[in-house]
């Protein structure tokens, strides 16, 4: 069995989406709750919790294949148990700033969580993404609520990508020879600004949104407030206060691994356009 974690987020399901409609199988999609997981037609809703060990053993009993998205649980519970249930490969979701940024606390975690791998038995792929295009659903409610949308760096472009997208290489290298022990840093096909997401969703749903650039201050105060001082000022240094080139540049590895060009935010917004009507 390949089994997919955070089977119902943006990521894993389209995984799951992409694997049931290539004939992929067994498929099983990890939620807390089996009975409420609106899972594709044919893939088996495995209930478990990673945050409990006592969970695992049941949770990864004849999987072979893992895509592991971080942070569900111990990674280090999670990787050791997996390795004792005889799962093979190992396919990870990291982050692009492990290698843009390694000096920032979230980049030194997922590092980490890369080494836990490495040094299990299992065969294992990284994918290192950048920015995502769902990070966007953070203005959703203000949309909504045809409110202005305040944002930071305004006019700094990030090669954004579609998380379908990671999802399609997570399937390449999930089901087809010569992905173990690869690295891959993915980003989406074109630099794309907090402006120009506006616009791009504006167009999606027909209508204009007004947009406002504020400081670094500004959003610092009301992100640091959700999720603390220092996750705050990572998230911002990696959206525009502490650019490079590494992290701006745009990559091909989407098209070449999976042979179908990056999908463009534009595309993530029309898709997507129900979240901010």
């Amino acid at each position: 069995m390949i089994l997919v974690t955070g089977a119902t987020g943006n990521i894993g399901s389209a995984l799951l989406k992409e694997l049931r409609t290539r004939g992929v199988g067994p498929l099983g999609g990890l939620t807390r709750d089996a009975a409420r997981a609106d899972l594709p037609e044919g893939v088996e809703a495995v209930e478990g919790d990673l945050s409990e060990p006592a969970s695992l053993k049941s949770v990864l009993e004849g999987v072979r294949s893992l895509f592991l998205v971080p942070r569900l649980g111990s990674d280090a519970d999670i990787l050791d148990a997996a390795q004792q249930a005889g799962v093979e490969h190992v396919v990870l979701v990291s982050s692009i700033t492990v290698q843009t940024h390694p000096h920032l606390d979230p980049a030194r975690e997922n590092l980490a969580v890369e080494e836990l791998l490495k040094a299990s038995d299992m065969a294992w792929t990284i994918l290192r993404p950048t920015q995502f295009a769902s990070n966007t659903l953070m203005w959703a409610s203000s949309i909504r609520g045809q409110e202005t949308v305040r944002a930071p760096y305004a006019d700094v472009a990030l090669p954004t990508i579609h998380p379908a997208d990671i999802a399609s290489v997570a399937r390449v290298a999930l089901t087809e020879p010569g992905h173990h022990g690869r690295t891959y840093a993915l980003t989406g096909p074109e630099p794309v600004t907090p402006r120009q997401q506006v616009g791009a969703i504006a167009a999606a749903v027909g209508r204009q949104i007004p947009f406002v650039e504020i400081s670094r201050q500004q959003a610092r105060a009301q992100m640091a407030a959700a999720f603390g001082a220092e996750a705050a000022d990572a998230v911002l240094d990696v959206t525009g206060g502490d650019t490079n080139d590494e992290l701006l540049m745009v990559r091909d590895t989407v098209s070449r691994i999976t042979g179908t060009p990056a999908r463009p935010f534009r595309q993530w917004a029309i898709e997507n356009v129900d979240a901010f009507h």
